[in-house]
């Protein structure tokens, strides 16, 4: 059992506060629920998950369970009086004992869990318990017990390593300068200065550090991926900031991926091989691939029936080979088929041949020629199977990751300011983080312009590999930071089919870039409303607006807090190659708590589009996207903007004459986009106006949730007649003495500000 201590630093870092609540126990109390312990400056809190943590009369710590049983203890018994020992957690983030002289008889910074912290927390080799001190991470994001991957101290105090499984080394600092840590009081560690000590004495040989600068703080800790990592965090940082990282690469740590598996730097993903699947689904899905793949069949391996090989070409081979004397590669294949346990065979200017699990397969990409084939050996049917498509690994890991149940592991972590120099592309196995250079380089230098939207322009461009991307320039950086970062938290951490996929991002200087999948077929304003010889037909409309729904049905009710998207409109639905809709650009989404039902903001979002409260200042909910919907619903079916036929008088705008239509019981035909000639079905129209006009009712009670939107489209549930929405009536009677829906394109300009005018009496 470990000792989960949570650290939560102060925003003023620097100018610490007292805090009002105890720093220390004494014997007899207890933790438990949500009680804590507050350092005496307020930088460090202390406080345990589901159990209670009881300071007994004797001195000894003890962790107890539901049933009242002792699961952990500090074994610090001693025969002390009652009010002779104390427990305080100081502000250098250390838990200690104390006895009646003052004295530490027991310390968490001599049992570190994930983390290393600076003043006092020591690694190394502890000669009382014959035990290395090291750093273990969680198993996965959601489980906190120990993990595969270790840090430890070289017991000569001159490096540290990284390991696997407690023996196998796939990361060594090296010697500093082929000095050791004793050898040199002041180093450079991990590229930054710190002060470190080496400590040899009776009870060990330990390494510690501090850093001198006042305004920073720095802490190491090793992630669940088995990356040995630092943070900073100083001056008016909202949060913690990764600036270092070893392996640089999740693919060269040892054993990520598991066995049998594939692991791709390029998208952040490990994928079983082909023929294999997850040994363990709930982790693998959990971001924990460790346990690694098993066979989906066992091979044959009989007389008459050959096993065959699947090639998988350009793969970083698998480690710990053996090799068989032979001729050529036919000789090499031949022996891995007549060798039962032979899993793999691959010649390069030799044979080498895997029994049993394979481990460390990386796929490069095409672009850069590294790698080797890699021969797998499959029963025959899964050939046959394959040959019904010549697909090759990159297509077989898009199919699979829409399988796999993706959650996004970590926060990104980004310096905000370039407090140090070095950057790096793959950040906690989650998004990427670009270099401007790289992203200019993409784009060949931001030529093709896609388009221009409220926050920044969007460029096409083309990674390594021939990977398509979008990559998104915001107009204004400085003073947007926080929509910056809310975009990228938000994009981050959704999956779903019907949302835009947020690949990466760039925050270099003052440039910030967000990089997105990119839609071959645009965005629904471009084939929808400017000219063009593509006219969609009704059943892809139709699509595309269930679609719709179901995103932003999940974005409401899906996700583990409900994001409001605050700007739904055919410009921010884009289409990909089969015309299946995305919902993109989530920089106005709003993220609130599941038990906060209603959230107070300013106006933001696109005129025509709007939903009443957004104008009269009421309080903006999921129902506001809901009512957005609903207009752009209305486009769909019409294929023309709501507000083109203002024009030809008030009585032509087209949610008007919808809800006229359904209330009058007249033939919903003539509202159908005049290029479709007709060719509708009638049901699935009459469902579509039915659903726009409830979507724009005034109160937002009346109006259907995202969910039962998508049940009304596919016919789950009827809807009945809607009334007649009162701002349709008003709208009629008076443009401008009421609410002025005309479009008004001028969120390029506004939105870097966000100053909306709240006058509705100008157009």
């Amino acid at each position: 059992m470990r000792l989960f201590v949570v650290l939560c630093f102060i925003i003023s870092f620097g100018a610490p506060h007292p805090s009002t609540a105890s720093d220390r126990l004494i014997p007899g109390q207890s933790l438990s629920g949500n009680q804590t312990l507050t350092s005496p400056a307020g930088k460090f809190e202390l406080g345990f998950f589901t159990r209670e943590f009881r300071f007994l009369q004797n001195g000894n710590f003890t962790l107890l369970d539901q049933s009242n049983s002792s699961i952990w203890s500090t074994q610090t018994s001693l025969s002390l009086g009652s009010n002779s020992a104390t427990a305080v957690l100081l502000d250098n983030g250390n838990f200690v004992i104390r006895d009646a002289s003052d004295d530490v008889i027991w310390q968490s910074f001599d049992h570190p869990t994930d983390t290393w912290l600076p003043g006092g927390a020591r690694l190394g080799y502890n000669k009382i318990t014959n035990q290395n001190v090291t750093l273990t991470p969680w198993k996965n994001p959601q489980d906190p017990a120990p993990g595969i991957f270790a840090l430890e101290v070289d017991p000569n105090g001159t490096s540290f390593w990284l390991l696997y499984n407690g023996s196998q080394q796939y990361w060594n600092s090296g010697p500093w300068n082929g000095k050791s840590f004793a050898q040199v009081p002041e180093i450079v560690l991990n590229d930054h200065i710190a002060n470190v000590t080496f400590v040899s004495d009776d009870k060990g040989r330990y390494v510690s550090y501090d850093v001198a600068d006042p305004d920073t703080y720095i802490r190491y800790m090793i992630d669940t991926n088995g990356q040995f990592k630092a943070y900073l965090w100083g001056k008016d940082f909202a949060q913690w900031n990764a600036f270092w990282l070893r392996p640089t690469q999740f693919c060269e740590v040892y054993g990520f991926c598991g066995a049998s598996s594939i692991c791709l730097q390029n998208v952040s993903q490990c994928v079983c091989l082909e023929g294999y699947e997850p040994r363990s689904p709930k982790e693998w899905g959990l971001g924990d691939h460790t346990d690694g793949c098993v066979r989906q069949a066992p091979l044959q391996c009989t007389t008459g029936v050959d096993d065959t090989f699947k090639v998988l070409s350009n793969v970083r081979l698998p480690v710990n080979p053996e090799t068989l004397a032979v001729d050529d590669i036919d000789e090499c294949r031949l022996g891995c088929l007549r060798n039962c346990s032979c899993t793999a065979f691959a010649y390069d200017g030799g044979c080498f041949v895997w029994a049993g699990d394979v481990f460390n397969v990386k796929q490069f990409t095409p672009d850069e020629k590294e790698g080797k084939d890699l021969h797998l050996k499959v029963p025959p049917y899964e050939i046959i199977e394959g040959k019904k498509e010549n697909r090759t690994l990159w297509i077989v890991i898009g199919v699979v990751g829409g399988l796999l149940i993706v959650i996004a592991i970590v926060v990104v972590l980004f310096v905000k300011h370039q407090y140090f120099g070095e950057r790096f592309d793959i950040l906690d196995g989650s998004l990427v983080m670009f270099r401007y250079r790289v992203l200019r380089k993409a784009t060949n230098n931001f030529s093709e312009k896609l388009g221009e939207g409220g926050f920044g322009s969007v460029f096409k461009g083309t990674l390594q590999g021939s990977t398509a991307i979008a990559v998104k320039r915001l107009n204004c950086p400085k003073q947007e930071d926080k929509q910056f970062f809310t975009e990228v938290r938000t994009i981050g951490k959704v999956r779903h089919i019907n949302l835009i996929r947020l690949c990466g991002f760039c925050a270099e200087a003052s440039k910030r870039f967000l990089v997105y999948e990119y839609m071959p077929n645009g965005s629904l304003e471009s084939v929808l409303f400017k000219k063009s010889s593509i006219v969609l037909d009704w059943k892809t409309r139709y699509h595309i607006a269930v679609g719709t729904a179901r995103g932003l049905a999940y974005l409401h009710e899906e996700c583990r807090e409900c994001i409001i998207h605050c700007d739904i409109k055919p410009e921010n639905i884009l289409l990909d190659a089969e015309y299946v809709p995305k919902v993109a650009d989530f920089g106005l989404a709003k993220l609130i708590d599941r038990d906060i039902s209603r959230i107070i903001t300013t106006l933001k979002g696109t005129r025509g589009y709007l939903a009443p409260e957004w104008i009269s200042g009421e309080a903006i909910t999921s129902k506001a996207d809901v009512f957005s919907y609903g207009m752009l619903l209305f486009e769909l079916i019409s294929g023309r903007r709501n507000r083109d036929l203002l024009d030809n008088g008030l009585e032509n705008y087209f949610p008007t004459r919808v809800a006229n239509v359904l209330n009058k019981e007249e033939d919903v035909d003539t509202l159908l986009d005049y290029r479709l000639e007709g060719n509708a079905d009638k049901e699935q129209l009459s469902r579509a106006c039915s659903v726009a006009c409830w979507c724009i009712q005034d109160d937002e009670k009346d109006r259907p949730t995202m969910g039962q939107v998508v049940q009304y489209l596919e016919g789950v549930i009827v809807a009945g007649i809607p009334p007649m929405p009162k701002f349709l009536d008003r709208f009629s009677q008076s443009l401008v003495e009421s609410i002025n829906y005309r479009y008004i394109t001028s969120s390029s300009s506004d939105s870097c500000r966000h100053e909306y005018s709240n006058s509705i009496s100008q157009t």
